[in-house]
């Protein structure tokens, strides 16, 4: 490769993951391109008043970042700070989401080399209040205009980013997982589960996620079977959370949000059926991550479902054909074995780790500044 290339990665809240997919990803890359000769440097963000410090973590380079403030305020001035420092370094920088690109119009200001994931269509999200989404409906345009290139996880988001760019200026690369071939089946003992005797649900509980559709479907009869759904409910505070418990029978289980990777590997693993409600946004983590765990999926009927999915999963469109669905997933082996080997052919081909991966260093030194 020549002399050592310099990555920095902004937009999360750092490694090593512990949050969400863009931290899962931000890892993943960054320790693939370290055993590739690479510099990686990822901004982290904590909690406090101190000044900016440097560590390292397996070999990754750590700016971590105090702020003060929690939610977005501290994501934003987080964002910032990331920024500001990154304004004095040498190399080339990827962006993970565009909610607050407008402090980037300082990068393009700095001619540094910005690549930004786009994600997915945030401004759509039912979650948000007209605020939030005119302000992620006016920095996913600055990112289209301040990025060097733009990255779409799915055919459909370029096609959306299309309309803002020319295609000439997007990559579409999806998100990746690891493959799952075994998982420790003691590890539902907590839970009280047995596998195969329950399917899952792995998903923040908002409307447009079809959490409520999925519940009602599952508890519209007697199921002998148990519904898991992981994410945090907050009924308290929360109506939609509210309306999702009330609807809940007593076969289906709210065990939280759970982070501890091995336990929600086996959760996946050990399922009769993975149901992913999910209707905005690209190649969704979860998603990739049930199907690098071979699971058979119920999903909502829409086009970023199918493209991530195709073959390896069954569709739903509404309440009602969910409800019928598992009556029929639940009774016949056959057809989830089916599912399930499906489900593994279609993450084998596309969401391996390793092409994605190898996909990113390629658009990565084909944007690497010239002389550095």
């Amino acid at each position: 490769m020549g002399a050592e290339k310099q990555l920095f990665i902004l937009g999360t809240r750092g490694v090593p993951a512990s949050h969400g997919g863009f931290e899962a990803f931000a890892e993943a890359l960054a320790l693939y391109l370290v055993g590739r000769g690479w510099k990686v440097t990822v901004y982290c963000q904590e909690e406090g008043r101190a000044g900016v410090r440097k560590a390292s973590w397996c070999g990754v380079n750590q700016v971590v970042i105090p702020v003060h403030l929690k939610g977005a305020p501290g994501s934003l001035l987080f964002d910032l700070k990331s920024v500001w420092h990154g304004l004095s370094r040498q190399g080339i920088f990827l962006l993970l989401g565009y909610n607050s690109a407008l402090f980037n119009l300082l990068q393009r200001l700095r001619r540094q080399v910005l690549l930004i994931n786009m994600d997915g269509i945030e401004w759509r999200r039912d979650k948000w209040g007209p605020l939030a989404k005119a302000w992620f409906w006016l920095n996913e345009r600055i990112g289209c205009w301040v990025g060097s290139h733009l990255v779409a996880d799915h055919p459909s988001i370029k096609e959306h980013l299309a309309s803002r760019v020319r295609k000439s200026k997007i990559t579409m690369i999806p998100y990746g997982a690891d493959e799952i071939l075994e998982a420790d089946a003691t590890l539902l003992e907590p839970f009280g589960l047995e596998p195969d005797r329950y399917s899952l649900v792995v998903a923040r509980p908002e409307p447009e996620n079809s959490l409520l559709e999925i519940v009602s479907a599952f508890s519209s009869q007697r199921r002998d079977h148990r519904l898991v759904v992981l994410g945090r409910l907050e009924p308290e505070r929360n109506r939609y959370h509210r309306r999702v418990m009330a609807a809940a029978s007593s076969e289906v289980m709210f065990p939280g949000a759970i982070y501890e990777a091995p336990v929600v590997q086996a959760l996946r693993f050990f399922s009769r059926l993975y149901l992913h409600g999910h209707r905005v946004g690209g190649t969704n983590p979860s998603l990739v991550e049930a199907m690098g765990c071979g699971c058979a999926v119920l999903a909502h009927d829409n086009p970023f479902n199918r493209w991530v999915a195709a073959g390896g999963a069954t569709y739903f469109q509404d309440e009602q054909e969910c409800s019928q669905l598992l009556s029929i997933l639940l009774e016949s082996d056959a057809k989830v074995r089916e599912l399930a080997e499906k489900s593994r052919q279609r993450f084998r081909e596309r969401f391996t780790w390793d092409r994605v991966l190898a996909e990113y260093e390629a658009l990565l030194l084909k944007w690497y500044p010239e002389g550095e």
